[in-house]
């Protein structure tokens, strides 16, 4: 698992990167704003913890950009900011958590693996229905016990869907999330996509919402 982390603090930016990495997870660490937003479309992250009061591009407008483009990547505030009105704002600009400083690390290891478990984040199996199971690890479809592999694209779009279940995906937001730091695909590659992974599984679940994207229906 993947985190970007943002806190201009040095030293509790060590602390915090040495936690996060005796706990195996790979860290990338940035200081201000400008440099998460570059870090952000240049590599793929499972995970954002954000300090709020930082140079350049604040941790509110750092997420609230992302998420107007789309991109739905986790994020946990980590700040000083303890007012009903900024614990609000953080969750209007699409915080998933939000953490008061000083804090124990072990709570922060307690909000991420909370967010590990809502959202799936490391499960090697994902369970579409009694007798279809998606091995995300292997990328490869257990249909009664016939093993199909799908090329990664499709293994990220079933994914994303599945973790999403049950809400209306657009393609913008699949391609902000799965074609972040690529060139955006075409909508006829999206729906060729599709098409493939619903020829694995089953036209029933993949949901086509006519000019809004794509919703997964959990039977």
């Amino acid at each position: 698992m993947k985190i970007l982390l943002l806190e201009d603090d040095l030293i509790l930016n060590e602390i915090i990167e040495e936690f996060l990495v005796s706990l195996k997870y790979e860290v990338t660490t940035v200081f201000d704003g400008l440099k998460a937003s570059e870090a952000i479309y240049d590599e793929h992250f499972d995970l954002l913890i954000l300090d709020v009061n930082v140079p350049n591009i604040n941790g509110f407008e750092f997420l609230k950009n992302l998420r107007d483009n789309y991109i739905t990547t986790p994020a946990i505030f980590i700040t000083s900011l303890n007012s009903v009105e900024d614990i609000e704002e953080g969750f209007n600009v699409g915080a998933d958590d939000y953490l008061k400083k000083p804090f124990e690390l072990k709570e922060l290891e307690l909000r991420i693996n909370n967010i590990k478990r809502l959202l799936h984040l490391e499960d090697d199996e994902l369970v579409i229905s009694p007798n279809i199971k998606f091995n995300t690890k292997l990328n490869f479809i257990d249909y009664d016990t016939i093993k199909t592999k799908l090329p990664l694209k499709e293994a990220q779009i079933l994914k994303y869907l599945l973790t999403n279940t049950n809400k209306c995906v657009s393609q913008d937001e699949l391609s902000s999330n799965i074609w972040n730091y690529e060139g955006a695909p075409t909508s006829s590659t999206i729906r060729t996509y599709i098409k493939n992974i619903r020829k694995v599984i089953g036209e029933e679940y993949i949901e086509t919402i006519k000019g809004v994207g794509y919703r997964f229906n959990k039977k």
